[in-house]
């Protein structure tokens, strides 16, 4: 709340006095050297991995390190063709910096087109700079929706109340006069004002939010954590069957040490399952880059996973269902006042507001200011008392006290003005009440006693592709809900317009428990007159009862909302405080770029799901060789040549087009227990059948007398067996999908068709009855995998 005492000046635009001593804040001079003494806000940059930084994580993990060993050996030892894992992993490597440097390149370029421009004083003259760019002392302008992004001291307050709930849990916005400070990380909720830096750069405490909110990252999320968890048994499974298989193939079996490093090798490269964590990587930034090319800001990455989780989206109607703008449509006068001069009111109240909202700005427009009436105390607009308010003197001496906000608020209940005002709301019309107060503004309830002169009559124009958005969450099995400020009826009209049904609820009436209020929210679908902290206690309710939460807003009494949801969902053109806390900026304010964002996360989760079931298996059969051979004390029966083969037609490629195939199904939790429920008993039943397709062979042949034959055949086992798995991963089938298997099948046949490739890769079926063995073997155990697999699905539900 503002006085303005008589011997304030002007400002030229607007009726509002200001204070002559207004600050004209730093001069350029002033600004310049503060400049050259390092007194800038030079926070840290948005995306904290540099291209070297992506390089070194890429290339310097724990399995490449493992490999790399593994494959110089291999170059010293062994033909070129058994070291043709070396050369996949440099490519997949490759692939996956590059893929990061084109994620991180599209974040920071969007983030520069969603950069908020704080106003500064320099010279007079308010101007907007980039937030780097203030230096210490500067004069920062605020108003509604802004956050304070230095610290600092207030020195002009008109009616300021900031919200420092992000800092310190307090949820009541705090009252700020000239000469209290101002911490970094607030954000205005009404009134306006101005401060002077204090601290800047990475003293002030906005640094460390930003740092710590805008980080580029791959981590924090239920996808990493369980790949990382899977890695961690992968690697205990390793050490000792690796120590087993060298032991086996040096010292037991005295074989030539060229042939023993070789098939020692590998039967330990195939246990590491290192592209599913490049292609995991991969997955999230050609991720990031599509939903960049919708002009989709991620500004913290696991949000793609997080809204593949989403069952719940709650909707704040203002900038969402509904465009910014609105426009007057009719103006009701009440109780006998004169029309002409409500129209006067009604310009003056406008005017008085340097700082508008959509509302008030319609009423401008449909009321220009004409008269000289001298603004003396003003109340500016809160989402929690839902009305402003203006003192006039109107020139002859007299003074009137206005307000405007909702009628159901402003009135009585039983006043015969909100009969009017539900009828107008049920047609989905947004009603404000002009009224005459009869007390004072900085009264405890200034609103008591007010007596109606006019009901303002807003349209509000919805937003064209609303509809389908709805459409396709309910067609997605998400529910939506429509949680707004606004009258319950006129909001409830609005959802109707768009296709949206169900109860609508004035939240005034909600029970005041989370349980009640929980209940509450299962039954309803569109909620009027929610206070900030009641929205914030929504989201709350709904997660208690097991709901991942998506949270859509722009203004400011969305912030806690949107800080608590599971993801928070900002629109580019919503305060500066929405776009802080949220984790997806919409930068287009399109509604209709949500559907594009939850199907890239069910895209990147549910494929990922996919074919870390083919890594896996990979794991857990080589594994298995591996403590087969050792007990059984005989050579391992690949080269490493064969399992790079296998891996790259029965893994590596199909991996790379399942995992950026279109994918809608919302994703499911228990990464790890979905996933190794089927690579167990997939891993084990291709090892131990390719073992006994091995021994049978070795029998057939003759204990050794020809290698190459019973690794051939071991090979042909091997391959159908994981064909088959791959087949089962790949459904529902598709055309490209089909293709994608036959195309892997028809590789493998020229492999064994082609005389070079036959001698390049060492396979040759030798006879009749052996090959058909290994393809019975094949068949039966893939049978009896199809059988398990559904076993599964009934018994270990996950």
């Amino acid at each position: 709340m503002t006085h303005i005492d008589a011997g304030a000046e002007l400002d030229p635009v607007h009726p509002v006095a200001l204070p002559m001593t207004r600050s004209a804040g730093l001069t350029g001079a002033e600004v310049a050297d503060r400049v050259r003494r390092g007194q800038v806000n030079d926070v840290p940059v948005r995306s904290s991995r540099s291209l070297g930084e992506i390089a070194r994580a890429n290339v310097f993990t724990r399995f490449n390190a493992i490999i790399g060993v593994l494959w110089v050996i291999m170059l010293c030892v062994a033909p070129i063709q058994d070291s043709l894992f070396g050369f996949v992993i440099l490519a997949n490597t490759g692939i996956g910096i590059v893929q990061e440097w084109r994620a991180k390149q599209t974040l920071d370029s969007l983030a520069v087109v969603g950069e908020a421009r704080p106003t500064v004083r320099r010279d007079g003259a308010a101007v907007g700079i980039a937030t780097d760019e203030i230096v210490l002392g500067d004069l920062i302008e605020i108003g509604p929706g802004d956050k304070v992004v230095v610290d600092g001291v207030c020195a002009e307050a008109d009616g300021l109340e900031i919200d420092e709930s992000l800092l310190t849990g307090e949820a009541d916005p705090v009252v700020k006069r000239s000469g209290d400070p101002v911490m970094s990380g607030s954000f205005v909720v009404a009134g306006g004002g101005a401060f002077q830096a204090t601290k800047v750069g990475r003293e002030a405490y906005a640094a460390q939010l930003a740092e710590e909110a805008s980080r580029f990252t791959l981590v924090h999320s239920e996808l990493r954590t369980g790949i990382s968890t899977i890695l961690k048994y992968v690697t205990w499974m390793m050490a000792p069957a690796a120590v087993g298989l060298v032991i086996t193939q040096l010292v037991v079996k005295s074989n030539d040490v060229k042939d023993a490093v070789a098939r020692t090798v590998g039967g330990i490269v195939p246990m590491v399952p290192e592209g599913l964590v490049l292609l995991t990587s991969v997955a999230f930034a050609i991720g990031v880059i599509r939903l960049g090319r919708r002009q989709c800001l991620v500004q913290e990455l696991p949000a793609i996973e997080g809204l593949a989780r989403v069952d719940t989206v709650c909707l704040d109607k203002t900038g969402t269902l509904t465009e910014g703008g609105m426009d007057v449509t009719r103006l009701r006068i009440l109780d006998g006042y004169d029309e002409t001069y409500v129209r006067k009111v009604l310009g003056a109240l406008g005017e008085s507001d340097p700082r508008p909202n959509a509302s008030l700005q319609a009423i401008i427009d449909a009321y220009p200011d004409s008269v000289e009436w001298r603004c003396v105390e003003s109340l500016p607009f809160s989402s929690a008392r839902k009305y402003s308010g203006a003192a006039f003197s109107e020139g002859d001496g007299e003074t009137s006290t206005w307000l405007l906000g909702a009628p159901d608020v402003l009135l009585a209940d039983g006043d015969p003005a909100l009969a009017d005002t539900e009828q107008l709301n049920e047609q989905g019309l947004r009603v404000l009440l002009l009224a005459r107060a009869v007390r004072d503004l900085d009264d405890v309830e200034p609103a008591r006693g007010a007596r109606a002169a006019a009901l303002v009559v807003l349209e509000q124009r919805l937003r064209p592709d609303a509809a389908d958005t709805l459409r396709y969450f309910a067609e997605q099995d998400v529910r939506a809900k429509v949680i707004s400020g606004d009258n319950a009826v006129s909001v409830g009209a609005v959802a109707a317009k768009l296709g949206l049904e169900g109860t609508t609820v004035d939240a005034r009436r909600l029970p005041g428990d989370a349980a009640g209020m929980a209940r509450a929210l299962d039954s309803g679908t569109v909620f009027g007159r929610v206070t900030p902290q009641q929205k914030r206690d929504m989201v709350g309710a709904l997660q208690s009862r097991g709901h991942t939460v998506a949270m859509t807003g722009d203004g400011v009494n969305d912030v806690l909302a949107l800080k608590d949801a599971d993801i928070g969902v900002a629109m580019g053109s919503g305060s500066e405080a929405t776009r802080a806390v949220a984790q997806i900026v919409l930068l287009d304010n399109s509604f209709a770029s949500l559907p594009s964002v939850v199907a890239e996360g069910r895209r990147v989760i549910g494929n990922i799901t996919r074919v870390a079931t083919l890594f896996l298996v990979k794991t857990v059969y080589s594994v298995l060789l591996a403590v087969l051979v050792v007990c059984w004390r005989v050579e391992y029966p690949f080269l490493p040549r064969h399992l790079t083969m296998l891996s790259t037609l029965t893994i590596g490629v199909p991996a790379f087009f399942l995992a950026l195939a279109p994918n809608k199904e919302r994703a499911k939790p228990h990464f790890v227990r979905r996933v190794m429920r089927y690579s167990i008993p997939g891993g084990v039943m291709c090892g131990a059948a390719t073992f006994v397709t091995y021994l049978i062979a070795r029998h057939y042949y003759g204990d050794g007398r020809e290698l190459g034959a019973e690794t051939s055949a071991a090979t042909l086992t091997l391959f159908l067996i994981s064909m088959w798995i791959l087949a089962i991963v790949a459904r529902p089938y598709t055309w490209w999908r089909v293709t994608l298997v036959a195309a892997m099948g028809l590789a493998f046949l020229v492999v064994l068709v082609v005389p070079a490739l036959q001698s390049f890769f060492a396979l040759k079926l030798v006879g009749v009855a052996m090959p058909w063995t290994a393809v019975g073997i094949a068949v039966v155990a893939a049978a009896a995998l199809e059988w398990i697999w559904k076993w599964v699905d009934r018994r270990i539900p996950v």
